[in-house]
């Protein structure tokens, strides 16, 4: 049985694209930082929450291959899926599509931390949340 990735859409602003009519390339990471966000939200447990707690998680790297622009007024459908996950780390891997039309595919790998920024393993109850996105678009990274 395939894992079915998170899925969220969104309608690409006038702010989000350059006078050429695309999406500026640096605002991709905005789109990837909304569908997780969204992911997390749909999971009970949002990321202010989880911060209140005490437990944060940062960016550690992230990759983005570009496939064809996307444009103003496009609604687009970003999937999101996790292709590594223990109590310390987690990678998600995303796709952007529109129309059936690739645009994008990346990921980020984030590590958790406390507050002081020191790593920490990440709550059970989040991690058990988080495996029902594993692996949800192959290897999507």
């Amino acid at each position: 049985m395939s894992i079915q990735p998170f899925s969220h859409t969104h309608r690409v602003t006038y702010a989000e694209c350059t006078v050429g009519n695309h999406v500026y390339y640096g605002r991709y990471l905005d789109l990837l930082e909304e569908a997780r966000g969204e992911l997390f939200r749909a999971l009970g447990i949002p990321l202010t929450e989880l911060q209140v707690n005490g437990t944060l998680f940062p960016v550690t790297e992230c990759q983005l291959r570009y496939k064809a622009p996307a444009r103003y007024d496009e609604v687009l459908a970003i999937e999101v899926s996790i292709s590594e996950l223990n109590r310390i780390k987690i990678v998600f891997g995303y796709r952007i599509q529109t129309g059936g039309k690739l645009i994008l595919e990346g990921s980020t790998t984030h590590v958790a931390t406390g507050l002081d920024e020191k790593p920490k393993r990440m709550p059970m109850d989040l991690l058990e949340r988080l495996e029902r996105f594993k692996d949800g678009l192959g290897n999507a990274a």
